[in-house]
Protein backbone atom coordinates (compact mmCIF):
# COMPACT_ATOMS: atom_id res chain seq x y z
CA UNK A 1 0.00 0.00 0.00
CA UNK A 2 1.42 3.39 -1.05
CA UNK A 3 1.05 6.38 1.23
CA UNK A 4 0.94 10.08 0.30
CA UNK A 5 0.61 11.88 3.63
CA UNK A 6 -2.91 11.25 4.91
CA UNK A 7 -3.90 9.91 1.49
CA UNK A 8 -3.63 6.13 1.50
CA UNK A 9 -3.54 4.62 -1.98
CA UNK A 10 -5.21 1.24 -1.51
CA UNK A 11 -5.22 0.13 -5.14
CA UNK A 12 -4.31 1.40 -8.60
CA UNK A 13 -5.02 -0.20 -11.97
CA UNK A 14 -6.03 0.37 -15.59
CA UNK A 15 -8.98 -1.49 -17.10
CA UNK A 16 -10.28 -2.02 -20.63
CA UNK A 17 -14.03 -1.37 -20.62
CA UNK A 18 -17.02 -0.49 -22.76
CA UNK A 19 -17.03 3.26 -23.45
CA UNK A 20 -19.49 5.04 -21.20
CA UNK A 21 -20.10 7.84 -23.72
CA UNK A 22 -19.72 6.63 -27.33
CA UNK A 23 -21.62 3.52 -28.48
CA UNK A 24 -19.61 0.68 -29.94
CA UNK A 25 -16.28 1.90 -28.60
CA UNK A 26 -13.94 0.69 -25.90
CA UNK A 27 -12.34 2.71 -23.13
CA UNK A 28 -9.17 2.43 -21.06
CA UNK A 29 -9.70 3.80 -17.56
CA UNK A 30 -7.11 4.55 -14.88
CA UNK A 31 -8.43 3.90 -11.36
CA UNK A 32 -7.14 4.80 -7.92
CA UNK A 33 -8.76 3.75 -4.65
CA UNK A 34 -7.76 6.33 -2.02
CA UNK A 35 -8.61 6.18 1.66
CA UNK A 36 -8.67 9.34 3.81
CA UNK A 37 -8.15 11.61 0.83
CA UNK A 38 -7.40 15.21 1.82
CA UNK A 39 -9.18 18.20 0.23
CA UNK A 40 -5.86 19.40 -1.23
CA UNK A 41 -5.06 16.04 -2.86
CA UNK A 42 -8.61 15.61 -4.19
CA UNK A 43 -8.35 19.12 -5.65
CA UNK A 44 -4.97 18.22 -7.16
CA UNK A 45 -6.48 15.21 -8.95
CA UNK A 46 -9.69 16.92 -10.08
CA UNK A 47 -7.63 19.73 -11.66
CA UNK A 48 -5.85 17.06 -13.70
CA UNK A 49 -8.99 15.46 -15.09
CA UNK A 50 -9.87 12.85 -12.47
CA UNK A 51 -13.38 12.20 -11.18
CA UNK A 52 -14.45 10.83 -7.78
CA UNK A 53 -17.14 8.37 -6.73
CA UNK A 54 -16.76 7.23 -3.13
CA UNK A 55 -13.11 6.31 -2.55
CA UNK A 56 -12.65 5.61 -6.26
CA UNK A 57 -10.93 8.16 -8.52
CA UNK A 58 -10.78 7.57 -12.26
CA UNK A 59 -10.00 9.16 -15.60
CA UNK A 60 -9.95 7.84 -19.20
CA UNK A 61 -6.49 7.24 -20.68
CA UNK A 62 -7.45 5.88 -24.12
CA UNK A 63 -4.40 5.84 -26.43
CA UNK A 64 -6.31 6.45 -29.67
CA UNK A 65 -9.12 8.72 -28.51
CA UNK A 66 -9.29 12.08 -26.74
CA UNK A 67 -13.05 12.60 -26.99
CA UNK A 68 -13.45 12.94 -23.20
CA UNK A 69 -12.56 16.54 -22.43
CA UNK A 70 -12.44 17.83 -18.85
CA UNK A 71 -14.18 21.21 -18.60
CA UNK A 72 -14.86 23.81 -15.93
CA UNK A 73 -17.00 26.96 -15.58
CA UNK A 74 -15.32 30.32 -14.95
CA UNK A 75 -17.40 31.40 -11.95
CA UNK A 76 -16.10 34.96 -11.70
CA UNK A 77 -16.98 35.70 -15.33
CA UNK A 78 -20.34 33.91 -15.27
CA UNK A 79 -23.48 36.03 -15.71
CA UNK A 80 -26.95 34.58 -15.31
CA UNK A 81 -29.09 34.95 -18.42
CA UNK A 82 -32.72 36.06 -18.30
CA UNK A 83 -33.90 32.48 -18.85
CA UNK A 84 -31.66 31.26 -16.01
CA UNK A 85 -33.04 33.93 -13.70
CA UNK A 86 -36.53 32.64 -14.55
CA UNK A 87 -35.46 29.11 -13.55
CA UNK A 88 -34.15 30.45 -10.25
CA UNK A 89 -37.40 32.34 -9.58
CA UNK A 90 -39.54 29.34 -10.54
CA UNK A 91 -37.89 27.29 -7.80
CA UNK A 92 -37.75 29.90 -5.06
CA UNK A 93 -40.41 27.99 -3.12
CA UNK A 94 -38.16 24.95 -2.66
CA UNK A 95 -36.31 24.34 0.60
CA UNK A 96 -32.57 23.73 0.18
CA UNK A 97 -30.37 21.88 2.67
CA UNK A 98 -26.60 21.34 2.41
CA UNK A 99 -25.16 18.55 4.54
CA UNK A 100 -22.75 15.63 4.51
CA UNK A 101 -23.87 12.84 2.13
CA UNK A 102 -26.37 10.38 3.56
CA UNK A 103 -28.70 7.61 2.48
CA UNK A 104 -32.37 6.95 3.17
CA UNK A 105 -35.16 4.95 1.60
CA UNK A 106 -36.24 8.13 -0.20
CA UNK A 107 -32.75 8.57 -1.68
CA UNK A 108 -32.91 5.07 -3.16
CA UNK A 109 -36.49 5.48 -4.42
CA UNK A 110 -35.64 8.80 -6.05
CA UNK A 111 -32.44 7.47 -7.65
CA UNK A 112 -34.32 4.47 -9.09
CA UNK A 113 -37.22 6.61 -10.39
CA UNK A 114 -34.80 9.02 -12.07
CA UNK A 115 -32.94 6.23 -13.87
CA UNK A 116 -36.17 4.60 -15.05
CA UNK A 117 -37.20 7.98 -16.43
CA UNK A 118 -33.87 8.49 -18.22
CA UNK A 119 -33.98 4.95 -19.56
CA UNK A 120 -37.26 5.72 -21.34
CA UNK A 121 -36.34 9.30 -22.25
CA UNK A 122 -32.77 8.85 -23.48
CA UNK A 123 -32.14 5.12 -23.62
CA UNK A 124 -29.82 5.01 -20.60
CA UNK A 125 -28.89 1.56 -19.35
CA UNK A 126 -31.05 0.66 -16.39
CA UNK A 127 -29.12 0.78 -13.12
CA UNK A 128 -30.71 -1.28 -10.36
CA UNK A 129 -29.70 0.35 -7.10
CA UNK A 130 -28.91 -1.36 -3.81
CA UNK A 131 -28.04 0.27 -0.50
CA UNK A 132 -24.53 -1.17 -0.80
CA UNK A 133 -23.67 0.27 -4.23
CA UNK A 134 -25.37 3.62 -3.51
CA UNK A 135 -23.39 3.97 -0.28
CA UNK A 136 -20.08 3.06 -1.90
CA UNK A 137 -20.61 5.53 -4.78
CA UNK A 138 -22.20 8.55 -3.11
CA UNK A 139 -21.78 8.37 0.68
CA UNK A 140 -18.51 6.57 1.46
CA UNK A 141 -15.31 8.58 1.03
CA UNK A 142 -16.69 12.10 1.37
CA UNK A 143 -13.94 12.94 3.89
CA UNK A 144 -13.68 16.70 4.60
CA UNK A 145 -15.00 17.95 1.27
CA UNK A 146 -18.05 15.92 0.14
CA UNK A 147 -21.61 17.27 0.48
CA UNK A 148 -25.11 16.67 -0.77
CA UNK A 149 -27.50 19.49 -1.59
CA UNK A 150 -31.07 18.38 -0.92
CA UNK A 151 -34.11 19.99 -2.56
CA UNK A 152 -37.50 19.70 -0.89
CA UNK A 153 -41.01 20.60 -1.99
CA UNK A 154 -42.47 21.12 1.47
CA UNK A 155 -41.52 17.82 3.20
CA UNK A 156 -40.91 15.86 0.00
CA UNK A 157 -37.33 15.27 -1.17
CA UNK A 158 -37.31 15.90 -4.93
CA UNK A 159 -33.64 16.36 -5.84
CA UNK A 160 -30.17 15.34 -4.64
CA UNK A 161 -26.99 17.05 -5.84
CA UNK A 162 -23.66 15.45 -4.89
CA UNK A 163 -20.71 17.86 -4.86
CA UNK A 164 -17.18 18.25 -3.52
CA UNK A 165 -16.25 21.67 -2.16
CA UNK A 166 -12.50 21.93 -2.79
CA UNK A 167 -9.86 24.66 -2.36
CA UNK A 168 -10.08 25.77 -6.01
CA UNK A 169 -13.77 25.20 -6.69
CA UNK A 170 -16.77 22.90 -6.64
CA UNK A 171 -16.57 19.52 -8.33
CA UNK A 172 -20.01 18.56 -9.63
CA UNK A 173 -20.38 14.81 -9.10
CA UNK A 174 -23.96 13.72 -9.74
CA UNK A 175 -27.51 15.06 -9.66
CA UNK A 176 -30.81 13.19 -9.77
CA UNK A 177 -34.39 14.30 -9.27
CA UNK A 178 -38.03 13.28 -9.09
CA UNK A 179 -39.36 12.88 -12.68
CA UNK A 180 -42.73 14.28 -11.53
CA UNK A 181 -40.95 17.65 -11.23
CA UNK A 182 -39.34 17.58 -14.68
CA UNK A 183 -41.07 20.84 -15.69
CA UNK A 184 -39.08 22.74 -13.04
CA UNK A 185 -35.73 22.31 -14.88
CA UNK A 186 -34.16 21.01 -11.68
CA UNK A 187 -30.92 19.95 -13.37
CA UNK A 188 -30.33 23.49 -14.56
CA UNK A 189 -31.48 24.90 -11.21
CA UNK A 190 -29.04 22.74 -9.24
CA UNK A 191 -26.09 23.85 -11.39
CA UNK A 192 -27.09 27.51 -11.11
CA UNK A 193 -27.19 27.01 -7.34
CA UNK A 194 -23.68 25.56 -7.48
CA UNK A 195 -22.49 28.67 -9.32
CA UNK A 196 -24.19 30.90 -6.73
CA UNK A 197 -22.56 28.91 -3.90
CA UNK A 198 -19.14 29.19 -5.52
CA UNK A 199 -19.57 32.95 -5.98
CA UNK A 200 -20.58 33.33 -2.32
CA UNK A 201 -17.52 31.36 -1.16
CA UNK A 202 -15.09 33.06 -3.52
CA UNK A 203 -14.34 29.84 -5.41
CA UNK A 204 -13.30 30.43 -9.03
CA UNK A 205 -14.32 27.17 -10.74
CA UNK A 206 -17.12 24.63 -11.19
CA UNK A 207 -15.55 21.37 -12.38
CA UNK A 208 -18.12 19.74 -14.67
CA UNK A 209 -16.30 16.50 -15.43
CA UNK A 210 -16.19 15.35 -19.04
CA UNK A 211 -17.69 16.74 -22.20
CA UNK A 212 -17.91 14.41 -25.20
CA UNK A 213 -19.01 15.80 -28.55
CA UNK A 214 -21.92 13.71 -29.81
CA UNK A 215 -22.97 12.37 -26.39
CA UNK A 216 -26.52 13.68 -25.87
CA UNK A 217 -26.43 13.32 -22.09
CA UNK A 218 -23.44 15.70 -21.85
CA UNK A 219 -24.48 18.33 -24.38
CA UNK A 220 -26.09 20.55 -21.73
CA UNK A 221 -22.64 21.42 -20.35
CA UNK A 222 -21.83 23.64 -23.33
CA UNK A 223 -24.61 26.03 -22.27
CA UNK A 224 -22.65 27.28 -19.24
CA UNK A 225 -20.11 29.72 -20.62
CA UNK A 226 -17.39 30.82 -20.25
CA UNK A 227 -15.92 27.31 -20.17
CA UNK A 228 -12.32 26.17 -20.01
CA UNK A 229 -10.91 22.85 -21.21
CA UNK A 230 -8.03 20.89 -19.71
CA UNK A 231 -5.14 20.39 -22.12
CA UNK A 232 -4.04 16.78 -22.34
CA UNK A 233 -3.82 14.41 -19.38
CA UNK A 234 -1.20 15.92 -17.07
CA UNK A 235 0.59 13.60 -14.66
CA UNK A 236 0.43 14.40 -10.96
CA UNK A 237 3.84 16.05 -10.99
CA UNK A 238 2.92 18.23 -13.99
CA UNK A 239 1.05 21.53 -14.01
CA UNK A 240 -2.53 21.63 -15.27
CA UNK A 241 -3.21 23.97 -18.21
CA UNK A 242 -6.73 25.09 -19.16
CA UNK A 243 -7.75 27.10 -22.22
CA UNK A 244 -11.05 28.82 -22.93
CA UNK A 245 -13.49 27.01 -25.20
CA UNK A 246 -15.13 29.06 -27.96
CA UNK A 247 -18.82 29.72 -27.30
Amino acid sequence: MKTQGANRLLKECALEEKCAYLPGQGQTTHYKIISHCSPAYCDHLIRRGWRRFGEMFFRPICSNCTACESIKIDVNAYRFSRSEKRVLRKNEDLTVMIRRPGMSRRHLELFSAYHRYMHHRRGWDEQPVTPRNYYSSFVHGYNDFGYEVLYFDRERLIGVDLIDILPSGISSIYFYYDPEYADRSLGKYSLLRQISLAKARGLPWIYLGYYVEGCQSLMYKREYTPLLQLQGRPAEEESDTWTELPS
